[in-house]
C-alpha cells in the first residue's frame, strides 16, 4: 500500500505515525504542505492508495484534501469532515441537529450583537475563536467590564473571522473533562484532562495532567453518536461532565494523543493505521 502523509511540521504524533505505517509494510511519501504546488487544473501524478492529512494549518488542510479527493483518492479526514470540525460554529449546529448534548451557545456579527448574547447566557461566559486550536485566543469572561474589553480587542484583530463571536455558557465542570478517540463509529479509549492548579482550561498543552478514563455505556453513546454526526474519521471528542450529564463541546479533525498512549495502554498510532488502511480498501 503506498501512503501520502501530509504534514506541516514532523510533531510527536506524526513521528509515531510514520513509524506505525512503515511497521506494517506501507510504503510512506512524506508530503510537506510547505512545499507543495498543485496543480489544481491537473490530476496528480503521483498514485496513492490513501492519503493522511496531518497538516498543522486549516487551510492548507482543506484545500490539499480536497485537491487529493477529487483526483479519486481517499483522505482521512475528508474534507467534509474537515470542513465541519474546524468550524466551531458549524460543529456546533450539526452536533445539535443531530440531538448531541452539547452547551448552550451563541454567535454573533457586531460588537453590540456580541454583548447582548453574553447578556442572554449570563456570567462567567466563555468566548472561543470560530476557528482554531490549543485553546488559544480562549476566553472566560467575568464582568461586563472584561466583555467590552475583550471585544474591542477583537474588533482590532482585522482578520474576518474574528469578526464572528462564538460565545458559550460556562460550565462548571469537575477540574477536568474528556477527551475520547475515534476511528469510525468505534471508540478506542479515552482520558481525563485534568486542569493544573488555579487553571479553568483543561488542554494539555495549557498544562493539563492526562489520565485514564474508563469508557462507560453512557461516555461511548454520547462520543459514537457526535462521530456520526460530523462524518466519522479519526477523531478526538472532547466531553464535559455537567449537572446535565455529559455535554460534547469541540470535535477534533487532526488529534493529537502522544499524552494519551502511557495513561490508556492503547496504541493508538497502530490503530490509527490500521483504520487508514481498511478506508483504502472499501
Amino acid at each position: 500500500m503506498r501512503l501520502g502523509f501530509v504534514y506541516t511540521i514532523i510533531t510527536p504524533e506524526n513521528k509515531l505515525l510514520l513509524e506505525a505505517a512503515r511497521k506494517r509494510g506501507m510504503e510512506v511519501a512524506k508530503l510537506s504542505d510547505a512545499e507543495m504546488a498543485l496543480d489544481i487544473t491537473a490530476r496528480p501524478a503521483e498514485k496513492y492508495d490513501a492519503v493522511l492529512q496531518r497538516s498543522s494549518s486549516y487551510m492548507r488542510s482543506l484545500y490539499s484534501t480536497r485537491y487529493f479527493e477529487q483526483a479519486g483518492v481517499p483522505v482521512v479526514n475528508s474534507y467534509a469532515v474537515q470542513s465541519l470540525c474546524g468550524n466551531k460554529v458549524l460543529t456546533t449546529m450539526r452536533l445539535m441537529e443531530h440531538d448531541v448534548p452539547t452547551p448552550r451557545t451563541l454567535i454573533a456579527f457586531t460588537e453590540e450583537g456580541a454583548m447582548r448574547a453574553i447578556e442572554q447566557l449570563g456570567y462567567p461566559v466563555v468566548m472561543k475563536p470560530v476557528i482554531g486550536s490549543w485553546a488559544r485566543l480562549l476566553a472566560k469572561i467575568n464582568d461586563r467590564e472584561a466583555a467590552q474589553a475583550i471585544i474591542e480587542h477583537k474588533e482590532e484583530l482585522g482578520n474576518f473571522i474574528h469578526k464572528v463571536y462564538y460565545l458559550q455558557e460556562y460550565i462548571d465542570k469537575p477540574g477536568r473533562d474528556i477527551r475520547a478517540f475515534t476511528a469510525g463509529e468505534e471508540v478506542l479509549c479515552a482520558i481525563y484532562r485534568n486542569a493544573g492548579k488555579g487553571e479553568w482550561l483543561t488542554n494539555t498543552a495549557r498544562g493539563a495532567k492526562a489520565s485514564n478514563c474508563p469508557v462507560s455505556d453512557e461516555l461511548g453513546e454520547v462520543v459514537a453518536k457526535a462521530a456520526r454526526a460530523v462524518g466519522e474519521g479519526l477523531l478526538a471528542v472532547d466531553v464535559m461532565e455537567s449537572e446535565r450529564g455529559l455535554l460534547v463541546h469541540e470535535v477534533n479533525h487532526t488529534m493529537e494523543f502522544r499524552n494519551s498512549i502511557q495513561p490508556t495502554g492503547v496504541d493508538i498510532p497502530a490503530r490509527v493505521i490500521e483504520y487508514v488502511q481498511g478506508i483504502a480498501k472499501k
